[in-house]
């Protein structure tokens, strides 16, 4: 990055794309309008980048609401890879994203942002609310910051061939990259991640035995002990 580089305000952007990444309802379905006046007036993307984000908007506003909303949930509700909250794709639900949380909890505190109940930080619009609060330099680098995870969730999404590809695209070039699909790892069909485990560790289900086939049973001699009682 050149030292002296203009870097371009996009707040106005970067809220229609927050926006736009949230939960379609209907008040985010009546601010279509809205959200691509903000797009065109700011011009912090390029034409043609613009031009498929309007496409995405006039889809949501015209299409089935029901259609819209259950399409949303199946994209970014269901599966690991295409998932809004940042931190769920380097730390999944393990101990470590707590204390990743709460840094970007004070973050924001820091500079007089106070979440709502229920928000959590690592939410993708939740971040870009916050960075179109910030000057057009320090936006681009807490993009730059998650940057990678952005071009991850842009793989997920175009494998998917969702429109929704666009917006993560738009992200990454405010961040000052390009939008580059990176390999990813599969989802855990989401019946296996709630699975119960298996209690007993030699049951056929866990491919000892083909099904409708009998299970061999073994029985082991036991031994006596001092006051008749057998181990």
């Amino acid at each position: 990055m050149a030292l002296f580089e203009t870097i371009p305000t996009a707040n106005r952007t970067l809220r229609a794309l927050a926006r736009l990444l949230g939960y379609p309802d209907a008040e985010t379905r009546a601010n279509v309008d809205e959200m691509a006046a903000a797009l065109d007036a700011e011009a912090a993307l390029g034409t043609p980048r613009r031009a498929e984000l309007q496409g995405l908007l006039q889809s949501i506003a015209h299409r089935p609401p029901l259609e819209v909303e259950a399409e949303y949930v199946e994209l970014f509700d269901r599966g690991r890879s295409t998932s809004l909250h940042l931190f769920e794709h380097v730390h999944g639900d393990s101990r470590e994203r707590g204390p990743a949380m709460v840094d970007l909890l004070r973050t924001y505190e820091s500079a007089g942002l106070h979440l709502a109940p229920g928000e959590l930080p690592d939410y993708l619009p939740v971040v870009l609310e916050f960075a179109s609060t910030q000057p057009p330099r320090e936006a681009r680098a807490l993009l730059c910051e998650f940057v990678h995870l952005l071009n991850a969730l842009f793989a997920a999404l175009q494998r998917r061939r969702s429109a929704y590809a666009s917006v993560i695209a738009s992200l990454i070039e405010l961040a000052g990259e390009k939008a580059e699909a990176v390999a990813i790892v599969a989802d855990e069909p989401i019946d296996a991640s709630w699975a119960e485990p298996p209690v007993f560790g030699g049951c056929s289900a866990l491919g000892q035995t083909r099904p409708q086939q009998a299970q061999p049973i073994h029985f082991v001699r036991s031994t006596s002990v001092a006051g008749g009682v057998q181990a």
